[in-house]
């Protein structure tokens, strides 16, 4: 169903579970995403692919629903011949397949428009590296036309997600400022730091003080990375705790495949439980990460719910 609640007084009440990684739930029904748009491509050649992905998320548990548009910008989608005007509607469709998804529920389900980082576009691998040559205003102006198409389409919270580099998390922040949607801030991370090597306090102090950021945290990045940056990001910006990592296997973006991250790598509940006492509030999977294992996730979360749902 659709919130009666903001996402943000829900999450005062309580935590919520998010959905697993679309690609791999996509893969899974047969769909081909080797195109450098990824799963973007769907909103265009299977719509009712990314719907069907998003309905297997709502009845593992999920409560909040992440857009197909991580992958999708104007420049990628002129790239294949898609004028502006459409490429407009494939992003208001991002948003309204997962409110589709989201309505067939008898529980009320989030809608997050995913905002990916500019590396992604770039479907070089360039989101885990950050540092692309671009400056802080540059970015900014290629984040903010795709920031209000998908605002145009009244998704309930804008994902800025998979950031490597704390200086593409101030352009974003700035694209979003009085965009009257409210938004969370995700980093991903490797040994501490961001992709870029920041200090993770210090990306995450930008955040603390902005009203219209609902949760901070981390996503697309190893399960264990994640233990020392939830606590981080609680304590440094005082607010809600997003955190939603891979599988714990890795990408090698020159192989195109993922690689087994050992032993003791994946989302198990114990690691849950330790992440919602130390501030995680939105709790999920990205890539590799589907609807069984977020099942699994729902269960350990459904203990600190009470009776908001």
């Amino acid at each position: 169903m659709r919130p009666a609640r903001t996402l943000a007084r829900a999450l005062a009440e309580g935590p919520l579970v998010l959905d697993g990684g679309l690609s791999n739930q996509l893969e899974a029904q047969g769909c081909e995403l080797s195109d450098e748009l990824w799963s973007a491509r769907l909103l265009a050649d299977g719509p009712g692919q990314i719907e069907a992905a998003h309905r297997a998320y709502v009845r593992a548990g999920a409560r909040v629903l992440i857009t197909a548009s991580y992958q999708a910008s104007f420049e990628g989608l002129a790239r294949r011949g898609v004028g502006r005007s459409e490429a407009a509607g494939l992003f208001a469709r991002s948003v309204a397949l997962a409110r589709a998804a989201a309505e067939a529920s008898a529980d009320e389900v989030w809608v997050a428009a995913s905002v990916g980082p500019y590396g992604a576009v770039l479907a070089d691998g360039g989101e885990y590296r950050g540092r692309y040559g671009l400056t802080v205003r540059e970015l900014e102006r290629f984040h903010r036309p795709r920031i209000e198409a998908l605002v145009a389409a009244e998704p309930d919270v804008l994902a800025l997600e998979t950031v490597p580099d704390a200086d593409e998390a101030e352009a974003l922040l700035r694209a979003v400022e009085g965009c009257g949607v409210p938004v969370w801030l995700s980093y991903t991370v490797s040994g501490g730091l961001t992709r870029a090597g920041q200090d993770l306090a210090t990306a995450f102090a930008p955040a603390a003080g902005r009203d219209d950021v609902v949760a901070v945290g981390v996503n697309c990045c190893a399960p264990g990375e994640a233990d020392d940056a939830v606590a981080i990001a609680a304590t440094t910006t005082g607010k809600p705790v997003v955190v939603y990592p891979n599988s714990g296997e890795t990408w090698d973006a020159q192989a195109r495949a993922w690689r087994d991250g050992g032993a003791g790598s994946g989302i198990a509940p114990v690691r849950v439980r330790g992440w919602l006492a130390s501030g995680a509030r939105l709790i999920g999977g990205c890539c590799r990460v589907g609807p069984d294992v977020i099942a699994d996730v729902a269960s350990a979360v459904a203990p600190n719910r009470g009776d908001t749902g």
